[in-house]
């Protein structure tokens, strides 16, 4: 008779929860994942805290991503449980953030966690008071108490019981923790000196399988930006051989789709063998700027493969029907982690017939996973046999669930993606790139930039604007790739668009010559984070420091160089103490150590255009449009004897125009 009171218990909550269950009109994917679960979620709104004061409740915070596989299983094992759902509803209000769409609130309860636990990840899972302030963090908790690791239920009895007969206490800790985090924010000191953090690099390097540390290895892709830029203009061939070795070892291990291009999140081994699978929008972007770079500066033939292909994949795997690029593919299908991407022998011989045995053995397939299953790789170069194969391969493929796709578009991201796509398209002689890049740019500047506020959203899904505003990350990273776009393209819409976007910059995240995640007109939360380290994805404010050193050396101004300046000394610290996690904000001080400079390329002259795009230092600030453009770098340059001419300046003074490709490669060799 128990069994049966609870079942119907379950069942009547399960149908209530899924009448108010407050998700179904998010534009977060992930958000709608959990929509129609039995728990009584709710967004991230005022609302919710109110709620929680009203019945005098903590508040469950649920943070985590489409993409994420140990959210999934949360989901599957807790989230859509009947009991669990109705314990949830009767001691707490539950709130579910999409940590993509609210990397703000994702920021501040990650420090919490990391404080209060010394790690951190998703699915993350915090306890609040009804103001906010944190008293117990985790992150995935099993539905069964295994490994000496509680259950989701005992952590709730036990936080319900505390709440009931400790309140005073878990108040105390919320407030302590939160004046700790708001202490702990000291951007800035220290200093950028690059030599000397190729050299702590050098210590930190893997000599055998490539990459910096241990297992699980990231693609360090700011880092060997940094490295790039940094033997382009010293020579230093210590710098080059890192990148060249980990770029080797990760695109020919199982982290890279041999299929059909792009990158997984990280490798769970150390030796790029084995993925965690999901694909994301900023891993791609970055890699490709890197492949593009290596390719610019080595001529290896592997980079420019690989940087074709992942250029490919965002194309067709990632692209919007509204033009914009997609957050990320899931790393499970069918419920199960990569099955989409990986091969059995027996698999691969009823697709290939003869040609199998020559498969397993050239991408080593020795099963890696359960049921003898493994991920692609190419040790080496394949012969003429492969692209064949790799045809076949795909369209077996093709028939497998394709994973989920978190399709909402984010400002930041699509910056990164418009920059990578825009110096692919002219190094590459790619023009769909830039086409591409020129889409994805106009769907940001008419969706989710306020034409009125002059406000920009992060987020939109199906060509509707989310609601969560743009934080610093979104501002410089769609900035830079205006600018870069402008550089390409001549368009003067998109000096102005990054223009302007700088400008409320200054506005509305800088005070007292600091920079804040976050805008001065957005949502107050209990802090209001700063984060200088460049982990996933760069930070903002070195994402600032190169776009505003880009518009300083468009424009002249010395307003926008000081912003520069002041942005990239918050990233000192970090640079001098572990400048692993200062990649971008250390290739932005090469770029200045190096000049910086300007090219500004008057006349339609492909060959100019992709020759300063090739041959410069990455993130030189070139431009190439009709004669009069109205930017104050073109100001009284003109056609050479009706040609189109490149002028290479620095701080505005400028060496004698050249109008062959030739003469502007010499004068764009390093000195250093």
């Amino acid at each position: 008779m128990h069994h049966l009171v609870a079942g119907a218990l379950c069942r009547w909550v399960c149908e209530r929860m899924a009448d108010v269950n407050r998700l179904g009109s998010s534009t977060s994917p992930y958000l709608l994942q959990h929509a129609e679960n039995p728990v009584d979620w709710w967004p991230w709104t005022p609302e919710a805290f109110e709620e929680a004061r009203r019945r005098g409740v903590p508040v469950l915070l649920s943070i985590g991503y489409s993409a994420c596989h140990w959210c999934h299983v949360m989901a599957h094992e807790s989230f859509e449980d009947g009991e669990t759902a109705a314990y949830l509803s009767a001691h707490f209000v539950s709130v579910k953030v999409d940590r993509e769409e609210r990397p703000d609130v994702d920021a501040i309860y990650m420090a919490a966690t990391v404080a209060m636990t010394g790690q951190g990840g998703w699915p993350m899972s915090v306890f609040l008071t009804p103001a906010g302030e944190p008293f117990f963090c985790g992150t995935y908790f099993p539905k069964d108490a295994r490994g000496g690791m509680a259950s989701f239920r005992q952590v709730l009895e036990a936080i319900a019981d505390a709440w009931r007969n400790r309140r005073e206490q878990l108040d105390g800790i919320g407030k302590r923790v939160v004046d700790q985090l708001g202490a702990r924010q000291q951007l800035g000191g220290g200093s950028l000196d690059t030599a000397r953090a190729v050299q702590v690099l050098k210590t930190e390097f893997d000599p055998v399988d490539a990459g910096f540390g241990r297992a699980p290895k990231f693609p360090p892709s700011m880092v060997l930006d940094f490295l790039l830029r940094h033997h382009r203009r010293t020579g230093n061939g210590d710098a080059l051989a890192m990148v060249a070795q980990t770029c080797e070892r990760m695109a020919r291990g199982g982290m890279y789709d041999q299929l059909a291009g792009g990158f997984a999140r990280y490798s769970v081994d150390g030796q790029w063998i084995v993925p965690h699978f999901e694909k994301m929008l900023y891993d791609n972007a970055l890699l490709l700027d890197v492949y593009t770079q290596w390719w610019a500066i080595s001529g290896a033939p592997l980079a420019r493969r690989i940087a074709t292909e992942t250029a490919d994949f965002l194309l067709a795997e990632l692209r919007t029907p509204e033009g914009g690029f997609a957050s990320a593919l899931d790393a499970d299908t069918d419920g199960t982690e990569g099955k989409y991407y990986a091969w059995t022998p027996d698999e691969l011989r009823d697709v290939l017939g003869a040609d199998a045995g020559w498969v397993i053995d050239l991408c080593d397939v020795t099963g890696t996973f359960e049921h003898g299953s493994s991920v692609l790789q190419l040790r080496r170069d394949p012969d003429e046999r492969w692209a064949p194969v790799r045809a076949k391969l795909l369209e077996a493929r093709s028939r497998r669930t394709y994973p989920g796709r978190d399709d909402k578009v984010v400002a930041g991201w699509n910056g990164l993606a418009i920059t990578a796509l825009t110096r692919a398209g002219v190094v590459l002689d790619r023009p769909e790139y830039i086409e591409a890049a020129q889409a994805a740019a106009e769907l940001i500047r008419s969706v989710h930039l306020d034409a009125e506020t002059g406000r920009l959203h992060r987020t939109s899904r199906d060509g509707t604007r989310g609601t969560a505003h743009g934080v610093l990350e979104d501002y410089a990273a769609f900035a830079q790739g205006c600018l870069t776009l402008f550089g390409a393209t001549g368009d003067l819409v998109w000096f102005r668009t990054a223009e302007a976007l700088l400008d409320r910059t200054l506005e509305q995240f800088v005070a007292d010559s600091s920079y804040f995640d976050t805008a001065a007109d957005a949502e107050e939360l209990i802090w209001r984070p700063q984060d200088a380290t460049d982990n996933a994805t760069p930070s903002g404010v070195s994402l600032a420091a190169e776009a505003f050193t880009t518009l300083a050396s468009l424009t002249g101004s010395a307003r926008y160089e000081t912003a520069a300046e002041q942005a990239l000394q918050a990233s000192a610290a970090i640079a001098e103490r572990a400048p692993r996690f200062a990649g971008r904000a250390l290739a932005v001080a090469d770029t200045i150590a190096g000049g910086p400079l300007e090219i500004a390329i008057v006349g339609a002259s492909p060959e100019l255009r992709r020759v300063a795009f090739t041959q410069a230092q990455w993130g030189t600030a070139i431009v190439a449009g009709a004669p009069g453009l109205a930017v104050p770098l073109f100001d009284g340059r003109a056609l050479v004897d009706g040609r189109p001419a490149a002028y290479v300046c620095q701080k505005f003074t400028c060496r004698l125009p050249v109008s062959l490709p030739e003469h502007l490669r010499d004068a764009l060799r390093p000195t250093g």
